[in-house]
């Protein structure tokens, strides 16, 4: 991200804030942007993952014409949100999808040809989006005193921000952007049953009983059905 940012898109008129060898939680960077001093209330904040390589070239211009339409926008999400949803993209633990309500679309791989997952048509509504481009104006976060959740370390900052910003009756949407991630996520793993139990019991839906679990301790690819 930060080659892709400095060469690239160095003629950009961007102010870049990068966490290096960072072992904060990844909210608590992301808040240290949204409230540091001298920045202003139109600036347009935008948080993402440092194995994100942007290719648009008019990425810009997609975000703020999408910030025209959506208070927080995304390169993919869901238009709805279940009980227990432990994912943007996943009905339940079992890793079904949930393709009917998915919208958006990312490339995944570090180098070409490039792995594109289409997961439904961009511009829509969203109840979630997945956190590895996430985009605002600053005035929304201060205007509605919205920040990241720094329980979440990193894994579920995103699903409970967007539900933050749903209850303060805000609108999110995606946005056709394109861009590669270059890593898969880590749904299943140890670290992030301990942050899907956290995220579960901040909105008063505890884990259930019989919490069933397709694959313990794998890594859930996001670029095709498990």
């Amino acid at each position: 991200m930060g080659r892709c940012l400095t060469s690239t898109f160095r003629d950009v008129s961007l102010t870049l804030h990068l966490f290096p060898h960072n072992t904060e939680p990844l909210a608590r960077c992301y808040n240290s942007v949204i409230f540091q001093a001298g920045g202003g209330p139109d600036d347009t904040l935008v948080f993402l993952h440092d194995d994100l390589c942007i290719l648009d070239l008019f990425w810009t211009e997609t975000l703020d014409a999408g910030l025209r339409r959506f208070d927080l926008v995304g390169l993919a999400g869901n238009t709805r949100r279940l009980p227990r949803q432990p994912a943007w993209a996943f009905v339940d633990t079992s890793w079904a999808w949930d393709e009917d309500h998915l919208s958006g679309a990312v490339a995944h791989g570090a180098q070409l040809p490039l792995r594109l997952k289409r997961y439904g048509a961009p511009l829509q509504e969203c109840k979630l989006l997945d956190g590895v481009l996430l985009a605002a104006r600053r005035s929304v976060f201060l205007d509605h005193g919205l920040r990241f959740d720094e329980r979440f370390a990193f894994h579920f900052y995103d699903m409970d921000l967007c539900r933050e910003f749903e209850a303060k009756g805000l609108r999110m949407g995606t946005v056709p952007l394109s861009a590669a991630h270059g890593s898969a996520g880590r749904f299943g793993a140890p670290e992030w049953r301990a942050a899907y139990r956290a995220y579960l019991e901040k909105w008063g839906e505890p884990m259930a009983d019989a919490q069933a679990w397709a694959s313990p301790n794998s890594a859930i690819s996001p670029v095709s059905p498990a």
